[in-house]
């Protein structure tokens, strides 16, 4: 059974999640669109670029993100000026954080997914009078959509195990920024914590294997021919 702060851990790590991931989608579908559809200059590095965060230590993406969003910092300052939003110490800022860590797995994972969608069928469409919009939302749509369902998935997953951005961005504060692997880090710290560290690190291991399986079956739909086939 988990105490009452587990819960709460579970729950601030939840929000953190959804709220990461479904506020980062509408990008990451554009980014994902452009990159495999559309040629333009600096594609290479644009894609570089949102891959970044895989290969750089998670604390220099903290670093970044204080530069940037901190209260001095060049979007934070405007942001507190401008619209009142604080993101450091708060657990916005540690859900921006998760997105960013999020961004280049659901990017890839929705990449491939449109890239495996048969541009023939879209050109039938096209010579059978569709419009653009018709065709994105009645085919491009609805095959991409495991893909995107996966990169979503993958998402939720690398959110909620997300540490060293987080604590190097919004600090470890409980309640408020204390997320599930920032509460492990933490009861490995304090006499006595071990219980709650294995309590809290089972639950770590369940939401991942459900989150990797769920993608897995979703991307094997997608090999199979889309949402049309069975799994």
């Amino acid at each position: 059974m988990l105490s009452a702060q587990e819960w709460e851990i579970l729950g601030l790590s939840l929000k953190v999640g959804m709220v990461a991931v479904f506020a980062i989608l509408p990008l990451a579908f554009l980014l994902a669109w452009a990159l495999a559809r559309w040629r333009f200059p600096g594609k290479l590095f644009l894609d570089a670029l949102v891959h970044l965060p895989l290969v750089l230590p998670p604390v220099v993406t903290g670093w970044l993100l204080l530069l940037l969003f901190g209260t001095n910092g060049l979007i934070g300052r405007w942001l507190a000026e401008s619209l009142g939003v604080i993101l450091l110490f708060r657990w916005t800022g540690a859900a921006l954080a998760a997105a960013i860590m999020a961004l280049p797995l659901m990017v890839r994972a929705m990449r491939l997914s449109i890239e495996a969608v048969d541009r023939r069928l879209e050109d039938a469409a096209r010579t059978l009078g569709a419009g653009a919009a018709r065709i994105f939302l009645t085919m491009s749509l609805p095959l991409a959509m495991p893909g995107i369902l996966a990169g979503i998935t993958l998402g939720f997953a690398r959110s909620i195990g997300e540490f060293g951005a987080t604590i190097t961005f919004v600090s470890d504060i409980p309640g408020e920024t204390r997320t599930l692997p920032i509460a492990i880090y933490a009861g490995l710290q304090t006499p006595g914590g071990e219980a709650m560290v294995s309590r809290l690190a089972i639950l770590s291991v369940l939401l991942s294997l459900g989150a990797l399986m769920i993608s897995e079956l979703l991307a094997r739909r997608m090999a199979q021919g889309g949402p049309y086939n069975g799994l």
